[in-house]
């Protein structure tokens, strides 16, 4: 961890250059904290780089779950998930996170010498202090949070432990050897800094004069066209009071799990949070309608179903390079499983059992039309071609190609632009891409889930359940109405198996499986599955690719360098 607090006073010489469009050279071009603190530009360049890390949906680590294979044999995911995970070697680490900790960190005591000026004019100048602020504390927050989700878990000495917690920025001699605070209490310190972010921050940006929230109206002397300046859409990709809420819903979920506290307040924390947002945009009425494709559109992100996202980026083509079919010109790095293939339900929203009418030798037909929106399975056409996994599929048919070809007999079409082409001779015509942190329906499925948990299939929040919740979404994917299978959900247990396979569906490979089945307490060592068509019968291959997760897996390992260089850190369990 002093490496990263080095690193940090190397760069903030970068950091003064990048803020401001000129600078007259000082003693060794060295910017010290006194240049930052008063110094507005390189304040806020300091603040943006906590902007730096923020997970998307392109992590792909889905290939260390039961949804997929990654076809590359030193993929490091499938590296994990055949055995290697270990304290020395752990791909879904986040300890680097504590880097941009320790930049809002740096940034908040700047302003808090009062000596950072953003305006001549004091109620501008206010305004600007309370919102940078606010986003400093939330991605404090924020960040502390990746670390808890991938390092929490039960220590050597039993107790479920979470992760130690800075507030301050430390220089490089000071003391790093601080002992992780209890799992609630990192919690709290989270959902504290998230609370004071929350009092600070706009709820969102251009907001009209009738809606601005209390503690900006209330400031003396108030102005609107000030108000104007320092909280206009131009602002509207950093971070906002309903995205922080949002953030804290997400926490509260977490927290409220099986593998956690299994707590029946943070579960309530969640609901309020989430439906709290969600009727800004009209409740369940407010889903989008184009969502299931939120990757998808003229801009190439759907507004509406984005809650937070990136700038949108120029056109590329990487990801569909690295997942298209080879016929395509793709190497088909992730391979959806056939456990996977089997959550989605049959068109009239039962699921997909012989005894409701599935037909493993026409295994796609009356099927969830979300299958194939996200999966390209034997037969289907996509970017103009038929793809064959099977006999007679040439470089597609499974197994073909080596670390090319599907090894389960599937390819992934979810988050790749169907308008990318990508020619024989290597060039491409990319389409426009965003990272996207946080979606709606996600909010809506951490509604359901935590209402659920709290009173069963129509207990309300805000005047939202999570059958309400489930039906919209269903609805949406175009399973047959009316949903008999909803309306014969009638418990708690039931009800919570299904939201767990509509987040399974609707949130696949964006990162979150490999997250939930931890914090759930599910198996992690459940067999990949392919199916094959041989030329007449399509056979299941039931052991794709066996999986050999530690039993105390479900808790991940605190990095072996921490724990070597500081002694106070406890290992978790097992590690």
């Amino acid at each position: 961890m002093k490496n990263l607090i080095k690193y940090i006073l190397i760069v903030l010489v970068f950091t003064g250059m990048i803020a401001c469009d000129t600078l007259e050279p000082i003693d060794e071009n060295r910017w010290d904290f006194e240049d930052v603190a008063t110094n507005p530009d390189f304040a806020e360049g300091v603040l943006l780089n906590g902007y730096n890390g923020l997970v998307n949906q392109y992590s792909f680590s889905e290939g260390a779950t039961d949804d997929a294979v990654n076809n590359v044999l030193d993929n490091d995911y499938k590296r994990m998930a055949l055995g290697e995970l270990n304290a020395w070697f752990n791909p879904a680490a986040r300890w680097a996170r504590y880097e941009q900790v320790f930049w809002v960190n740096r940034f908040l005591e700047a302003i808090e010498t009062g000596e950072t000026r953003w305006s001549t004019d004091t109620l501008t100048n206010t305004m600007f202090e309370m919102r940078m602020k606010g986003e400093a504390l939330a991605l404090r927050g924020l960040h502390h949070f990746y670390v808890l989700q991938a390092h929490a878990g039960v220590g050597e000495s039993g107790e479920l432990l979470g992760i130690p917690y800075f507030t301050k920025f430390i220089e490089p001699e000071g003391n790093f050897n601080v002992p992780r605070l209890s799992f609630e209490a990192s919690v709290q310190a989270i959902i504290a800094d998230f609370d004071e972010a929350l009092n600070l921050l706009p709820t969102d940006y251009g907001l009209p004069l009738a809606e601005v929230d209390p503690w900006y109206s209330e400031l003396e002397n108030f102005d609107y066209d000030k108000y104007g300046i320092v909280n206009d859409n131009f602002f509207n990709l950093r971070l906002s009071g309903k995205i922080v809420r949002a953030l804290k819903a997400r926490l509260a979920l977490f927290a409220a799990s099986p593998a956690f506290l299994d707590d029946q307040g943070y579960y309530s924390i969640a609901a309020t949070n989430a439906a709290q947002v969600l009727n800004t945009i009209g409740g369940v009425s407010g889903l989008d309608p184009n969502g299931l494709e939120f990757y998808i559109s003229d801009d190439n992100i759907r507004s509406s179903e984005s809650l937070w996202r990136a700038s949108i980026g120029g056109n590329t083509f990487n990801y569909e390079r690295r997942m298209f079919p080879p016929s395509v010109n793709g190497n088909g790095e992730i391979n959806p499983t056939h456990n996977f293939v089997m959550a989605f339900p049959m068109q009239d929203g039962y699921p997909a059992t012989e005894a409701n009418g599935f037909d493993p030798q026409n295994p796609y037909a009356n099927r969830d039309p979300r299958l194939e929106k996200y999966v390209v399975v034997n037969g289907a056409t996509f970017v103009d071609a038929t793809i064959n996994t099977g006999v007679g599929g040439g470089n597609n048919r499974l197994d073909s190609i080596p670390g090319q070809s599907t090894t389960t007999g599937y390819y992934l079409k979810k988050l790749l632009h169907p308008g990318v082409r990508i020619n024989n001779d290597g060039t491409a015509q990319g389409r426009r891409h965003a990272n996207v942190y946080f979606r709606y329906t996600e909010l809506f499925l951490i509604l359901a889930e935590a209402a659920n948990e709290i009173g069963g299939p129509d207990y309300q929040v805000d005047g939202i359940t999570a059958r309400d919740v489930i039906a919209a979404i269903r609805n949406r994917a175009g399973i047959a109405q009316p949903d008999n299978y909803l309306a014969s959900i009638a418990s708690t247990e039931d009800m919570r198996e299904l939201i767990r396979n509509e987040r399974r569906i609707e949130l696949s490979f964006e990162g979150h499986r490999f997250w939930d089945i931890r914090r759930w307490e599910l198996p992690l060592n459940e067999s990949a599955r392919g199916y094959f068509f041989d030329g007449s019968n399509y056979v299941e291959l039931p052991s794709v690719e066996i999986r050999n997760f530690q039993p105390f897996a479900t808790y991940m390992p605190i990095p072996n360098a921490e724990t070597i260089k500081f002694p106070e850190l406890e290992q978790n369990n097992g590690w």
